[in-house]
């Protein structure tokens, strides 16, 4: 689950982190008296959503007088923000946040992330921050610090300075920094955070560290142990099929391709992805609809799918454990039945009662193409896909 950037400072805040004076407004005329209310003679407009690069695209502006704040606030507003990390169509601008402008000596980037490969926290640090922290990472590498924090024994200060002295902080700096480190260390555990990010994390040229953008990832799975950052959830910002999903407990992402495919397990899903790219293919979503799935459950997952236009065929992957490959067919047959599927629709079953399973999808007289294999699945869908 996303944050806003206005949501995730005011989470920071309430560790301590220092972050500018802000206030959100959703129209221009509010946004001209949260400037005003202010004070100063500059501001920044900044459009909220859940996507980085919006300085870029002019998402984030400067405004020389209120007149000012109220024009790009218009401008802004009730259109989509289409950055590197949007999709073509970009994310709609709901709201605009107004601060209070910094005066930057230096930028960082700062990032505390899960690290699976390690089964630790990960703090990423470079004194190249800004918003060429992605070209930073492709070209010079070497700029870029990582430090592994133990769940066990928690960051270190030894851990803060040398991050410290890395990015060139000189001692009052590295106390400063070494007390928001542990701030933003215990904010990350409490909250059940993935990602944290401060890009960028500035030095003003007061000497002081303050957090000017920020980005928080909560764990979708921990969501439930704060119900108050679950009310901050905004659908609006979230591809309308993976909310619906979620309403059926099924994990489902969109993405590019024109091969869609159910499948379940999450590891499963991947292999399925995988293979059909290496026959050719290019997947159209990720959908695991779980262990423990059944005959409505399934309906749902092909109403998903099928609503994707992109779509021209579909592979069903299912490997039979818990789920009963008897049960999934049903479901099949009822979804293709019920939904008038038009597309081709190869099956893959595996496991318990995959053999009545196959056999309830012969006799249906329906066209759902039965597979024997993990390979023969993946070739006969590519073809189908592509009008073979």
């Amino acid at each position: 689950m996303n944050l806003h950037e206005y949501q995730a400072k005011q989470l920071l805040a309430e560790y301590a982190i220092p972050v500018p004076t802000g206030t959100i407004a959703t129209t221009a005329e509010d946004a001209r008296a949260c400037a005003a209310a202010l004070g100063g003679e500059a501001w920044m407009v900044k459009a909220q959503v859940h996507a980085g690069g919006r300085g870029k695209v002019c998402g984030v502006r400067r405004a020389d007088h209120l007149d000012a704040v109220a024009e790009i606030s218009a401008a802004l507003l009730g259109t989509r923000l289409v950055t590197k990390q949007t999709t073509a169509e970009g994310q709609p601008v709901n709201s605009v946040l107004i601060e209070s402008p910094t005066s930057i000596d230096s930028e960082f980037y700062l990032s505390l992330l899960v690290d699976r490969a390690s089964c630790q926290v990960a703090i990423i640090a470079s004194a190249a921050g800004g918003m060429a922290i992605e070209e930073v990472a492709a070209s010079t590498p070497e700029q870029i610090i990582t430090e592994l924090v133990d769940p066990a024994a928690r960051l270190q200060p030894y851990q803060a300075r040398r991050i410290g002295f890395a990015l060139g902080l000189d001692g009052p700096q590295r106390k400063q920094l070494a007390v928001l480190l542990g701030a933003l260390y215990r904010a990350f555990c409490d909250k059940d955070m993935s990602l944290l990010e401060l890009n960028p994390l500035v030095r003003t040229t007061a000497g002081d560290l303050i957090a000017l953008d920020a980005k928080i990832n909560i764990d979708d799975s921990a969501v439930f142990r704060h119900p108050e950052i679950g009310a901050l959830r905004d659908p609006s910002q979230e591809n309308p099929k993976e909310t619906r999903a979620r309403e059926f407990d099924l994990n489902y992402i969109a993405l590019d391709g024109d091969i869609a495919c159910m499948v379940n397990g999450a590891g499963l899903a991947m292999g399925t992805m995988d293979i059909i790219k290496l026959h050719g293919g290019e997947p159209a979503n990720f959908l695991d609809v779980g262990g423990g799935t059944d005959p409505d459950k399934v309906a749902e997952a092909f109403k998903l799918i099928t609503s994707d236009a992109k779509v021209k065929a579909i592979l069903v992957n299912i490997f039979g454990g818990i789920v009963r490959c008897d049960q999934i067919a049903a479901g099949i047959l009822a979804a293709v039945t019920e939904a008038a599927i038009e597309v081709p629709v190869v099956v893959r079953l595996e496991g318990t009662n995959a053999e009545q399973g196959r056999a309830a999808l012969a006799a249906s007289g329906l066209a759902v193409t039965a597979a024997d294999s993990f390979a023969d699945a993946a070739r006969k869908v590519v073809a189908a896909a592509h009008g073979a």
